[in-house]
């Protein structure tokens, strides 16, 4: 069991880039939408999403940092593990369109549609699928997914109104 550990840590520590921050620097904190509301497209399904750029307070530990929250999560406990965050390289010419999300105590948010864009049906050898495209909020056009109409019809009938 030893030597199986030892083997699984060794090839993890080659896969894993080295990240380390400093007190004062500013990170991006990683958060995941709600498994279950919604499944998302190939393109959008496995994009982490980040919000926030947050400073460095304290190096907690090794691998924990303490930030400092925005007023909107204050109820979160502000240490988080170095693999949640991602280095904000300071660029002058990013503009950030901030719009607050409201976020769960767990760092998750719910998927809502916005609109539908277009409408297709998929064709099976014996099967006709009506599909809808969808715009969801805080997602680019380019992130719209596909999703079966009449399972979307019943969970989002205002859509279809």
């Amino acid at each position: 069991m030893k030597a199986a550990q030892s083997r699984q840590k060794s090839y993890e520590d080659q896969r894993r880039r080295p990240l380390e921050f400093k007190v004062g620097d500013h990170v991006f904190l990683k958060i995941s939408p709600t498994k279950g509301v919604m499944r998302f497209g190939q393109t959008g399904k496995l994009i982490p999403r980040y919000i926030e750029s947050c400073e460095i307070l304290e190096r907690v530990s090794k691998v924990a940092y303490r930030l400092a929250l925005p007023t909107d999560l204050e109820k979160v406990h502000n240490v988080f593990h170095f693999l949640m965050l991602r280095k904000y390289v300071p660029d002058p010419s990013h503009v950030f369109t901030h719009e607050p999300l409201s976020l769960r105590n767990d760092l998750t948010y719910e998927e809502k549609p916005i609109e539908i864009l277009d409408r297709r049906e998929k064709r099976l050898r014996n099967k006709m699928i009506p599909m809808v495209k969808v715009l969801w909020a805080n997602h680019l056009t380019s992130e719209a997914t596909w999703e079966v109409e009449d399972q979307f019809k019943s969970k989002y009938p205002q859509l279809f109104a």
